[in-house]
């Protein structure tokens, strides 16, 4: 099996790589590239994303036809993809970090910034928070209810249908934190930074 982490330019990926290496265990081949036919032959693409939504979309788009083969992947073969952070983010309709910006409209809603209630909540908001999950995803196999993950965001990704929704943290409001529609997975915190549980969501992506 090869599993393709994109590339693109979007900040500092070694912890995702280092996590997925490590799950796989040389049993799956954990390919890192921005080459579009190595992503367009891939079993399963992961998408990670840091630094902001524009800055992110920039960077994707700044890769000739990289856009493209990743729509292909995900919405016309339907291949299993996970987006993580800003690469969650990014399956929106729009953005509203910096300017408003276009988002790949794999998942209709919007990214806004957190309500931080006058100050009353720091952002960005770092750190551990516990996770409510609202529905059976295939990502939280052998994940008990109410675990902590690893967060670093601003921005919340607010979906139009909510049955999209597997998982929401409490901070300030019910934000958000993973996604399933059909073939694509996303999540808003870092399980390459979670620690165990997040090496068992990493692993049930590369078992799916």
């Amino acid at each position: 099996m090869n599993v393709t982490i994109v590339d693109y330019n979007s900040g500092n990926i070694s912890s995702v790589i280092n996590s997925f290496k490590e799950v796989a265990k040389d049993k799956v081949n954990i390919e890192v590239t921005s080459d579009l036919n190595k992503i367009k032959s891939s079993d399963k693409v992961v998408l990670p994303g840091q630094g902001s939504f524009k800055s992110c979309v920039d960077a994707l788009n700044s890769v000739n036809g990289l856009v493209e083969i990743l729509n292909d992947f995900a919405v016309t073969n339907k291949k299993p993809l996970l987006g993580i952070c800003v690469g969650l983010q990014m399956f929106a309709d729009i953005g509203y970090e910096e300017i408003e910006t276009k988002g790949l409209g794999w998942i209709s809603g919007k990214v806004s910034k957190i309500d931080n209630q006058n100050d009353k909540f720091k952002l960005p908001h770092i750190g551990w928070n516990e996770i409510s999950i609202i529905k059976e995803s295939k990502i939280f196999k052998d994940i008990k209810n109410k675990s902590h993950m690893y967060f670093v965001h601003s921005y919340e990704f607010i979906p139009e249908d909510k049955n999209v929704i597997s998982a929401t943290t409490d901070y300030s409001s019910n934000i958000v934190c993973s996604v399933e529609k059909e073939n694509i997975f996303g999540t808003q915190f870092h399980p390459e930074k979670s620690d165990k549980i997040g090496l068992q969501i990493i692993k049930n992506f590369i078992n799916l």
